[in-house]
């Protein structure tokens, strides 16, 4: 049995539709937190259980009978991903998935990334054959950049670099592929990126010309930024943490834009163009 954590949230639940596109709905359990939410997976034949990082036992039971586990990373914490790769281990899986990201790095300073490099580490003494999905940088990261800006004409953000977004929808689709095809990808694979790398002022370029309102892209220094976010009600912390992300772009962290993720789908992935004008008219 294939069984997929997250399976409520955009990734996860992304896979399962695949899946079950692929492989009958019985070969298939999904483990959530909330049970309500998955309950039409349940009526179209998928084992769903309750399944906690947090709770041990509850992935125990959530896991029974696995025969493949895709853990889809949570919150910027190596613990919770470790629980589930011992729990996966202990239920008999020969095979863990685990959805790490092209910036995995402990160096890095946004702090997701040292927390998926911890976990490939973790995957490595595992003793059980695994696969990290190093995923490029969610598209929708920049889509929400964009709808702040159309409100007022700039988008205003700390000096940044280059950055392979990358469709949700894709990385779904080439995860179930990874977990229902032989010539399977083992051990830590090479990023699965969009087509290209773009920084925010070519993001906001492309806004303007799917609008045909101009964005400008307006860089402010990384302390004002922060002050400002503060200002609008956010907590330091939370600020702080998503400077990092700004601070890893610059450093060319999430800049390649490699052949493996279309190698995977067997065409293009899809531009963030074509994202951004489905979510403008949306």
């Amino acid at each position: 049995m294939i069984i997929i954590t997250g399976a409520t949230g955009q990734l996860g639940r992304g896979v399962v539709e695949h899946l079950l596109a692929r492989v009958p709905a019985g070969r298939i359990g999904v483990s959530v937190r909330d049970l309500n939410k998955a309950q039409d997976l349940a009526h179209r034949g998928v084992r769903v259980r309750q399944g906690d990082f947090d709770d041990p036992a509850s992935l125990a039971y959530a896991f029974e009978g696995a025969s493949q586990v895709l853990i889809i990373s949570g919150p910027a914490d190596a613990r919770p991903h470790r629980t589930a790769i011992e729990a996966a281990t202990a239920a008999g899986a020969e095979w863990i998935l685990y959805t790490s990201h092209m910036g995995a790095n402990p160096a890095s300073p946004f702090a997701p990334m040292p927390s998926h490099a911890e976990t490939e580490q973790d995957l490595r003494a595992s003793g059980v054959a695994f696969t990290a999905l190093r995923n490029g940088f969610y598209a929708t990261t920049a889509i929400q950049f964009v709808s702040q800006a159309l409100e007022s004409g700039t988008l205003v953000a700390p000096e940044d670099g280059p950055v392979s977004w990358t469709a949700h929808a894709d990385l779904a689709e080439a995860t179930a592929v990874t977990l229902t095809e032989e010539g399977r990808l083992d051990g830590i694979t090479p990023p699965l990126t969009g087509p290209e790398a773009l920084d925010l002022a070519d993001v906001a370029a492309i806004a303007s010309d799917l609008t045909g309102r101009e964005i400008t892209r307006v860089t402010v220094p990384d302390d004002e930024w922060v002050a400002g976010m503060v200002a609008r009600g956010v907590p330091e912390q939370q600020a702080r943490f998503l400077l990092g992300m700004f601070e890893a772009s610059r450093q060319g962290e999430f800049a390649e834009a490699g052949p493996g993720l279309g190698e995977l789908l067997g065409r293009k992935p899809i531009a963030l163009r074509e994202l951004l004008a489905a979510a403008l008219t949306s």
